[in-house]
């Protein structure tokens, strides 16, 4: 257990070796279950989020669980049982234990993917039921809808409290549901410009840490910052800019929450190089100043 009294996993000194990669930055990774069984129902055990290095290069004969991947941004290619895929933002995959699984970075432009290690005899199952084979690649008509709901699992997955499994256990049943709907979702369906203000927002809520300006947004989404301006404000009534900056100050209020620390540590963390704009930000958004959320983290 943990000081609050959580269950937490017993992790088995064991555990193979390997499961995470060394050539990956600005990765953020979740552990649920890491000595689940291996009968019954789809189990989450472990996930992330990974900006590939140009130079990415994995290459397994086995892994020990099954695995579910989705790429965000980025291309490179996969290898599945000896058959060459490419990979693109939108195409999502998943192996088995004794998949062999090569996975390549384009060095021009490395992936951002997310990933879910699953357990339990009807994952490919399970998978199948949501359009996704194991050993072959699927490209999705909603991309970014995807990414958003991976976003919300990984930063859940990495909370603690009574009630943290069940809340995962939703967002994953939730992926897969969303993930079966854009599967199966007629290309006459698609609104092109609500796709590209999809991919701009998800790229904001998975990258706003990093991201200062509409021109960075743009930049990295490979689109006109005027049409991002133009798609904001036609979907979320709002600009790409206000959005960025509202996201900054959610993820700064749950840093201040959950790590504490000094208000300018988290200004820097966020992007901001003065920490008196940083608070002003910051009230703006949540109506109080930062040292009020540590305050509350103390006596909380």
């Amino acid at each position: 257990m943990d000081r609050n009294g959580n269950q937490m996993d017993k992790i088995d000194r064991k555990l193979p070796s390997g499961l995470l990669s060394q050539q990956v930055t600005q990765a953020r990774y979740f552990f649920r279950h890491l000595a689940p069984r291996s009968a019954g129902p789809v189990r989450l055990v472990m996930g992330g989020r990974e900006h590939c290095d140009p130079d990415y290069a994995v290459r397994r004969a086995s892994f020990p669980f099954h695995g579910l991947e989705y790429v965000a941004a980025g291309r490179g290619t996969v290898r599945l049982d000896g058959r060459w895929h490419e990979l693109g933002p939108g195409v999502v995959f998943a192996y088995t234990p004794e998949t062999r699984c090569e996975i390549r970075a384009d060095p021009r432009d490395p992936p951002v993917k997310y990933f879910l290690s699953l357990a339990g005899a009807d994952t490919p199952r399970r998978l199948r039921r949501c359009g996704v084979a194991v050993g072959r690649t699927r490209q999705l008509a909603a991309p970014a809808e995807v990414t958003s709901v991976l976003e919300d699992l990984v930063r859940e997955g990495q909370r603690s409290g009574a009630r943290a499994g069940r809340i995962c256990a939703a967002l994953f049943e939730l992926l897969l549901l969303k993930i079966e709907d854009t599967a199966t979702r007629a290309p006459h369906a698609r609104e092109p410009a609500r796709e590209a203000f999809l991919r701009c927002k998800a790229l904001i809520d998975a990258q706003g840490e990093r991201l200062r300006s509409l021109a960075e947004i743009a930049a990295t989404a490979g689109v006109e910052a005027s049409s991002v301006c133009r798609w904001f404000r036609r979907y979320q009534g709002t600009s790409p800019y206000q959005y960025l900056l509202r996201r900054k100050m959610n993820l700064a209020a749950e840093h201040l929450v959950e790590n504490g620390g000094l208000v300018k540590e988290a200004a820097q963390r966020l992007g901001f190089a003065d920490p008196y704009h940083f608070s002003r930000a910051f009230k703006a958004v949540h109506g109080v100043a930062p040292r009020a959320l540590l305050r509350y983290r103390r006596t909380g």
